[in-house]
């Protein structure tokens, strides 16, 4: 395949985005005002709820069986480095260029939870397609594909809905700290003049409100300086055990709360109906008594791509003008993405398959290696949306690493299929 085909194979998928994210924020504008900040927020709840979980589901359990679930299990493995290295290499941009300390959880984010989904499946079938394909036959390799395709998007978004979410809920937990604290600051306080107070008096007034403090007057100051200092002892073993577990009990309740949101439920669902083969003989093929149920929930997850990315490009017109992120920043998770992960990527799956980790499918090796080269996920603008913290500033991001995704998936997409012919 040559290169300026496989550069408008790889491109027309990213390209698609930023058109449609074009539009988004077209429509927010005042022109349209039908993608206000209330639109957005609403139909950002229905994606959450309705149609990523949809999506998920009928993918999975249309696509993944059980002996595909045994036979690709590095691809949970491989998929888990790519968010741990991302992750790292996350921290320390935001360690280095200090952004906002609410905008460092985003900043990881961006680094470690790749695109796994809609651009594996829109990109692994069309280079299928094209003519000279290192990956053998068209039909075999296009139906293959988008099982390998599904399976990455269906791992990819159980780690973004439970690692991504809880770091944009802590985010979005320090930026309401912040506010917080913002709005409760104390106005500094006058000292009282008069010289004429009584046992009752204020000691400090601040507009409207005083400080009451009550002087007892059959105390001298020396009586006062003789009182014995009595320190506070610490809890007993039983008072620390029972905050222990406390705290445990806190933090386990966190994790079930984050197992369960909706596209990590619909996920877990749809791998048990795609590997038990009576339930999935129940909803999918064309002689399947339910499979208006597969039907009905794939039309709801058809419309999980166009509404994230409209409500992307939505947030773009707002966070163009009020983004705190600093362009660095942004330069350095470019860098990250596109350049340090990619070569990683290729030193872990060359390593895997030196070892007889992986099947002897190029194109399993092909998906492994651009899965640390794909743009951020574009949930991540959902959940920012979601917790109300750095839309903006997720919103330029995306509009920046998803415009040099153009060029770096492509030429890194060339250099794969060369190491892999």
């Amino acid at each position: 395949m040559g290169f300026w085909t496989l550069f408008e194979v790889a491109s027309m998928p990213i390209l698609e985005v930023l058109l449609i994210s074009v539009l988004g924020a077209f429509m927010a504008t005042g022109y349209c005002n039908l993608l206000n900040a209330d639109a957005r927020k609403s139909l950002n709840k229905i994606v959450f709820v309705v149609f990523t979980p949809s999506l998920m589901f009928a993918s999975l359990a249309k696509t993944v069986t059980l002996q595909d679930i045994i036979s690709w299990w590095f691809m949970p493995i491989n998929i888990g480095i790519t968010f741990l290295v991302g992750g790292i290499l996350g921290w320390i941009v935001a360690k280095l260029l200090k952004p906002k300390p609410y905008l460092e959880g985003l900043v990881i984010a961006t680094c470690s939870a790749g695109n796994l989904g809609n651009l594996m499946l829109i990109i692994v079938p069309a280079i299928c397609k094209e003519k000279g394909s290192p990956f053998g036959n068209k039909e075999v390799c296009s139906t293959v594909g988008l099982s390998y395709a599904s399976f990455s998007m269906a791992l990819g978004g159980f780690y973004i809905w439970t690692y991504t979410y809880h770091l944009i809920r802590t985010s979005s937990l320090k930026y309401q700290a912040l506010k917080a604290s913002d709005e409760n600051e104390e106005v500094p306080k006058s000292p009282n003049l008069d010289y004429n107070a009584n046992g009752q008096t204020r000691l400090l007034e601040g507009g409207d409100q005083g400080i009451a403090v009550s002087v007892e007057s059959s105390k001298t100051l020396d009586e006062v300086e003789d009182q014995p200092i009595v320190s506070k002892q610490p809890g007993s073993s039983k008072e620390k055990d029972v905050a222990s577990w406390t705290k445990l009990k806190e933090f386990l309740h966190k994790i079930l709360e984050e197992l369960l949101a909706p596209p990590t439920i619909a996920a877990i669902l749809g791998f048990i109906f795609g590997a038990v083969t009576w339930l999935r003989n129940l909803i999918i093929g064309d002689s399947a008594p339910l499979r208006v149920i597969q039907d009905s929930v794939k039309l709801l997850g058809d419309g999980t791509i166009p509404c994230i990315t409209l409500i992307l490009g939505g947030n773009l017109t707002q966070g163009l003008k009020t983004s705190k992120i600093k362009p660095w920043v942004t330069v350095g998770v470019i860098c990250v993405r596109y350049f340090i992960q990619p070569l990683i990527g290729i030193g872990i799956v060359k390593a895997a398959a030196s070892l007889g980790f992986l099947p002897s499918n190029k194109l399993f090796h092909y998906v492994l290696m651009v899965q640390y080269t794909v743009p951020p996920a574009m949930n991540i603008g959902t959940m920012t949306q979601l917790f109300d913290v750095g839309q903006e500033e997720c919103s330029v991001l995306f509009f920046w690493t998803y415009l040099v995704a153009g060029i770096a998936l492509t030429v890194w997409s060339t250099v794969y299929m060369w190491i892999l012919s």
